[in-house]
């Protein structure tokens, strides 16, 4: 009979303090919010390549090189910064025809350039090709203001986690306390949205031609935010059920 007796207050206990725990563990909402910067570039990475093939490994490999080099040279000349621009694959790949027997080899080089000038764009392109670039493998655009987008982006993101925070504490009859954390879950993912076309003079002549399209990008900042929530008081929530009344 002991036994049974203590076994119940052993229960008791364990749960009155459970209990007690948890009326006093905070009461908390946690929300996620966004905030996005729709921005028009004014900068791009530009890749581009060479690639040459034949019979003899040395040999291509050789006309890869004299075109780089005279890539480099070309940038050096075009007033393109060291810094911006640089070699990303380099690779030479044997190939075997099954009905001859025979090999041929195939060289590649890759680069990407930064151009930090926008209106420079068709100059460099058409030099590029003039000195043997023969693949052009994609343009990616950017903003030379990134870290002050993102602080924007980041302030409409925070703005965002309050203002549906706020509307379901009020649903509940509640009210929004302080924030408890602060969690930041943004990820690298800007967008081109074609808007429309720089004017650029053609290398040919003096008329004006629409030779690429910037469009936007999009800077975006993803948080969530956990808020402690408190219920109402005595005398706040009588107030609001007169002010009903009343209505």
């Amino acid at each position: 009979m002991k036994k049974i007796v203590l076994a119940l207050l052993v229960v008791t206990s364990t749960y009155m303090g459970a209990q007690t725990v948890a009326q006093n563990a905070p009461r908390q909402i946690n929300v996620s919010g966004e905030g996005k910067i729709m921005v028009v570039p004014d900068e791009a990475v530009i890749t581009v390549g060479v690639t040459n093939s034949g019979t003899d490994a040395a040999e291509v490999k050789k006309e890869n090189s004299i075109v780089i080099d005279k890539v480099i040279k070309f940038l050096k000349k075009s007033k393109i910064s060291e810094k911006d621009y640089q070699t990303q694959r380099v690779y030479l790949n044997r190939n075997q025809d099954y009905k001859t027997k025979k090999y041929s080899f195939t060289a590649s080089q890759t680069m990407t350039i930064h151009l930090k000038d926008l209106s420079k764009y068709d100059e460099i392109m058409m030099g590029l090709t003039d000195v043997g670039i023969n693949n052009i493998q994609g343009i990616q655009f950017k903003t030379s203001k990134q870290e002050q987008y993102e602080s924007e982006a980041r302030i409409k993101a925070v703005a965002d986690t309050k203002m549906k925070a706020e509307e379901y504490v009020k649903a509940t009859d509640m009210y929004l306390g302080y924030p408890l954390v602060i969690s930041d879950n943004t990820q690298n993912n800007s967008y081109p949205r074609p808007m429309y076309a720089m004017e650029m003079k053609s290398m040919a002549g003096d008329m004006a031609q629409e030779t690429l399209a910037v469009g936007e990008i999009t800077i975006t900042a993803n948080v969530s935010i956990t808020y402690e929530i408190e219920y109402y008081d005595i005398k706040k929530r009588l107030d609001r059920y007169r002010e009903a009344r009343e209505e």
